[in-house]
């Protein structure tokens, strides 16, 4: 369904139990992500919780209206959980939704019981790593100067976004299926102008070390152990500044181990929600 936030139309959906508590779904890859993938990966916890996901502004469903910036996407989150009536919510961000998890902690967080973070970073370094790893992999049908122009916000069409995305599609699953990932390619609401923002104007100063040591509610981390572009030391540093926070590393497990290792996911999950 849609709503209308901040004057620009949100695509989002709830399920699950009215009276469970409320967990927010925060996609990752501005411009190609948005709620699906969680959808289908979270969809067991609606036995039980109340579950939000939402494709944020200028991603997937939702309308192409800046600004892209944190501060309004947070502002966005916070918007929508005003218009569900829901005072404090779980939030669980994967990848750059986890950058967008940290914010809304951080400037909301009276209205957050724990947080869930899944392969993500606590600033914009590392890049020149998974730069590293995706020019070693000798990828067919990808170029220097398109991965660096992508990482730096810098696509020229959708279909050149569409086309740089689809050749980087091995990196991102420890057991590749060429015919999943031409669905998955095929099937996404592509947006360059937003991930250009993303990446050539919010990602370069994102950097929320600082802050996260006042984070005082319980926090998850979660990282695939063999993901190529948030790594497995992102996730550590993050532990290791979060007071109230626990590690989980999937071993079997690229970018996805909500998807990869599902059920091992969401156990975990459960187990955390729980206590």
């Amino acid at each position: 369904m849609y709503t209308t936030i901040n004057d620009c139309r949100i695509y989002y959906e709830v399920h699950g139990k009215d009276d469970g508590d409320t967990i927010f779904f925060i996609h990752g890859a501005p411009g190609l992500g948005d709620c699906r993938a969680d959808r289908k990966a979270f969809a067991p916890l609606e036995e039980t919780h109340k579950l939000v996901f939402l494709d944020m502004r200028g991603s997937g469903r939702s309308e192409e209206k800046p600004p892209y910036t944190h501060e309004q996407w947070a502002a966005d989150i916070d918007e929508l959980r005003k218009q569900l009536n829901v005072d404090k919510i779980v939030i669980h961000g994967g990848s750059y939704g986890g950058y967008m998890a940290l914010e809304y902690v951080t400037r909301y967080p009276q209205h957050v019981s724990h947080v869930m973070l899944r392969d993500t970073k606590p600033g914009s370094d590392r890049q020149d790593v998974a730069t590293k790893r995706a020019l070693e992999a000798d990828l067919p049908g990808l170029t220097e100067d398109e991965l660096v122009r992508m990482f730096a916000g810098e696509m020229r069409s959708n279909e050149e976004l569409k086309s740089v995305f689809f050749a980087l599609q091995p990196l991102y699953t420890v057991e590749y299926d060429p015919v999943v990932a031409k669905e998955k390619i095929d099937s996404i609401y592509y947006h360059y102008e937003t991930h250009n923002f993303a990446f050539s104007v919010n990602q370069p100063t994102f950097n929320l070390r600082d802050k996260l040591p006042a984070i005082d509610v319980p926090v998850l981390v979660s990282v695939g152990r063999h993901d190529w572009i948030t790594p497995v030391d992102a996730s550590e540093e993050i532990a290791s500044l979060i007071p109230r926070s626990e590690l989980v590393i999937y071993e079997n497990s690229g970018h996805s181990p909500h998807i990869e290792e599902n059920e091992k996911y969401l156990s975990r999950v459960r187990q955390f929600l729980a206590k």
